[in-house]
């Protein structure tokens, strides 16, 4: 087996991830040999301002410390390391101030890739295992990347037909909508539904939403309502990878995470502590897409744009 050791990082809006993996392109196989995300809320206050928060370019800044140290560890060198930026690095003015310190730190320039190149790898990342999976699945699929700042819808099915990136996202809906209230009012939850709505006649305009027979979900906020849906008491990434939610499942779990307060959703043991404010609105975005597609259940995807990177790099 001829094998090929990468690092990939992917930077979003609201966390930022590594994966150190070993990669076989002939098989199709991928073995992690390290895996982690660090909360840092890269995109606090972006859509306010248009610029990164120095307080949020040092948590990301101690975060890639911590994980240039891995990178050094595991022994992978620079040609195999790639960093993707996405969304709140893509929007602001002072990204440069972000482009310089990574690079200092890791010794690789981070791509602030486009929406559209981010749909590509979210897509590689879901879809290249399924068929070995033996799910059955029809195609094409439509794999939607629910992340903090964007959402990336991409279809498919061996190859990619179209794909957009919109900006709705789980931290962006909150900043937007949920604010000063606890729990979230109904004429809050209307205003973040109606923009979801418009952001998905948006994506129709791309992507033939209409064509998808098969969902697949993937990022935090998708992961995380899977896991209140199978009644987790733990975060469990092997249940959760290739779990299939019904939409009425995903409907009731949307419900009790809008009617809940902070404190409530802080004692879900599967709600990550960086997640428990921006949860609600990740699983409006993701209800108001079933319910626009009539999909009868979503394909969880714990491998997303991460393992898209680590292709990628791999050839």
């Amino acid at each position: 087996m001829s094998t090929t050791r990468v690092a990939a990082v992917d930077c979003g809006t609201n966390s930022i991830r590594l994966l150190v993996a070993d990669l076989d392109p002939d098989t199709g196989e991928l073995k992690d040999l390290d895996r982690r995300m660090t909360i840092v809320r890269l995109g606090q206050g972006v859509d306010r301002t248009g610029r990164l928060a120095p307080e949020a370019l040092e948590r990301t800044f101690a975060a890639c410390r911590e994980y240039a140290a891995l990178v050094h560890e595991h022994g992978v060198g620079p040609e195999h390391t790639r960093f993707v930026a996405t969304s709140a690095s893509r929007d602001a003015e002072n990204r440069d101030d972000f482009v310089r310190g990574v690079v200092e730190i890791l010794g690789v320039e981070p791509e602030v890739i486009t929406g559209d190149e981010e749909a590509q790898l979210s897509f590689t990342g879901a879809t290249r295992e399924l068929a070995a999976a033996r799910l059955h699945l029809e195609r094409p699929f439509l794999v939607a990347d629910i992340g903090g700042g964007s959402t990336e819808f991409v279809l498919g099915d061996d190859a990619v037909r179209a794909a957009r990136s919109v900006d709705v996202g789980c931290v962006r809906m909150t900043e937007r909508h949920f604010h000063g209230a606890d729990p979230v009012t109904a004429e809050q939850i209307e205003a973040a539904r109606a923009d979801i709505e418009r952001a998905l006649d948006t994506a129709a305009g791309t992507v033939a939403l209409g064509e998808a027979r098969t969902l697949v979900g993937l990022a935090g906020s998708v992961t995380t309502v899977a896991a209140m849906a199978l009644g987790l008491s733990e975060y469990d990434s092997a249940r959760i990878h290739h779990s299939r939610i019904p939409l009425e499942q995903v409907r009731e779990v949307t419900r009790r995470l809008l009617a809940a307060t902070h404190a409530e959703r802080a004692e879900s043991p599967v709600i990550h502590p960086g997640r428990v404010d921006v949860i609600g609105a990740g699983a409006l975005v993701l209800l108001a897409l079933m319910e626009r597609l009539g999909a009868s259940e979503v394909v969880v995807s714990e491998h997303d744009i991460l393992d898209g990177i680590a292709w990628s790099i791999a050839g």
